[in-house]
């Protein structure tokens, strides 16, 4: 038997997953930081959950690629393709809680799909959500948040924003059966990838005339400042539909002033695959890297809930999910200092295991991390193994030292030595 993963899937090393929690755990405290709160859910749920034609939508890339599964009771189940779906199920199912809900949830997301480079088909998302609000306002918390996210990362980062109000006005203007707008704004959203000629011909195969193809490929080409493309389009697009779109993301981009957000570039071709979008999207792209797919995406989905319930009452919603490998596989990039342990001091007793043992103690009561050798190697041994592992400081316990009350201190980096009194040993900066 030769043992392997399966495709689209991979194992985490230490360095890799040590670099993957500080991913994680920078997101967790930005998303604190503006007071979103954890939820979690499980990572199966049931399969008319995933598919209803109110939360992936048809055309969309993540219902094709949804993982099916049957329990014993042959009841039909799927992995979760996002986390948004299930979030909106959650909600569903707790109408009481107090809004605004401002929450966040971390997972493991499944898609069977095509796998290319930051692409896989198990990957971890992280996503802060809103509902229970209609202002642009929560929007406009979104893509900030975001924002600091990526800059506590170390990233510049463009974010593309859009309103599929704009798009479903401009498919009411050119007279397109409601059932038919979805899938061209999926072509659409291609422009960036398949260029004008790509999208001409897709837009052709799904019945559309030359004129109404020429006017798509016209008024989504925008090279112009945010505010010269929200006047543009509001004289060229008589729709009413278009017109409310275009005002709440001229609403958007004026909060986004005051937060000082100036990564913000609004793009009228945006759509996002999903067909549950009802209002602004968007979409972040990191500067400088060879990573060219989007890192974050999300934007505002009123009526998933809504419709889940069979329900006219309201539950606007919004929110973003932030692809933690992608994230990983960019700050790789960067070629940072790769950490192969999470210790911060690594003892080495000299024939004196009990007393090195209780100095281990003394500093993980003082919440240093701490390793110490199982094997009873050498000096020279364990301070290869130490500088092998990254670990920055290492604590030699030797008798002669303990009747000084004393260890020796030694800076893996520097290879410096000091000597630190045992009463001081748990005051040490590392």
């Amino acid at each position: 038997m030769k043992l392997d993963t399966a495709k689209g899937v991979r194992d985490f090393p230490p360095e890799e997953k040590i670099l993957r929690d500080k991913i994680v755990a920078t997101i967790k405290e930005t998303f604190e930081l503006y007071g979103f709160n954890p939820i979690e859910t499980p990572i199966i749920e049931r399969y008319e959950v995933l598919t209803a034609k109110f939360a992936a939508g048809e055309e969309s890339d993540a219902l094709k690629e949804t993982f099916k599964l049957t329990d014993q009771g042959e009841r039909k189940l799927g992995l979760r393709f996002d986390l948004t779906v299930p979030f909106c199920r959650y909600v569903g199912m707790n109408p009481k809680m107090k809004m605004p809900f401002k929450k966040y949830m971390s997972g493991q997301v499944f898609r069977d799909g095509p796998i290319k480079t930051g692409r896989y088909r198990q990957f971890m998302q992280m996503d802060p959500d809103i509902v229970g609000t209609d202002s642009m306002l929560a929007d406009s918390e979104i893509i900030s948040l975001s924002e600091t996210v990526f800059n506590k990362l170390g990233f510049e980062v463009n974010i593309k924003l859009n309103n599929r109000k704009i798009l479903d006005g401009i498919m009411g203007q050119l007279d397109i059966d409601k059932e038919n707008r979805f899938p061209v704004m999926v072509s659409i959203d291609k422009l960036d990838k398949i260029g004008k000629q790509g999208v001409s011909e897709e837009l052709s195969e799904k019945g559309l005339d030359n004129e109404k193809i020429n006017y798509i490929l016209n008024v989504f080409e925008q090279e112009a400042s945010n505010q010269e493309t929200i006047n543009k389009l509001k004289s060229e697009v008589n729709n009413n539909v278009a017109q409310e779109g275009l005002s709440e993301i001229q609403e958007i981009i004026n909060y986004l002033d005051i937060y000082g957000v100036k990564s913000v570039k609004f793009d009228p071709s945006l759509a996002r695959g999903l067909a549950y979008y009802t209002g602004p999207v968007f979409e972040i792209y990191l500067k400088n890297s060879k990573i060219t797919s989007s890192v974050a995406g999300g934007g505002r989905y009123d009526k998933i809930i809504g419709n889940y319930l069979q329900s006219k009452k309201s539950y606007p919603a919004t929110g973003i999910s932030y692809g933690i490998d992608v994230i990983l596989e960019a700050l790789k990039e960067k070629n940072m200092p790769i950490k192969k342990s999470v210790a911060q001091v690594y003892v080495i007793p000299i024939k004196v295991k009990k007393q090195a043992l209780e100095i281990v103690q003394t500093l993980r009561k003082a919440g240093i991390k701490t390793d110490f050798d199982l094997m009873d190697r050498g000096l020279s041994s364990n301070l290869d193994y130490a500088n092998k592992l990254g670990i920055p400081y290492v604590i030699i316990v030797g008798q002669r030292d303990l009747d000084n009350k004393q260890v020796t201190l030694r800076n893996m980096k520097s290879g410096k030595e000091e000597k630190i009194d045992l009463n001081d040993i748990s005051k040490i900066k590392v």
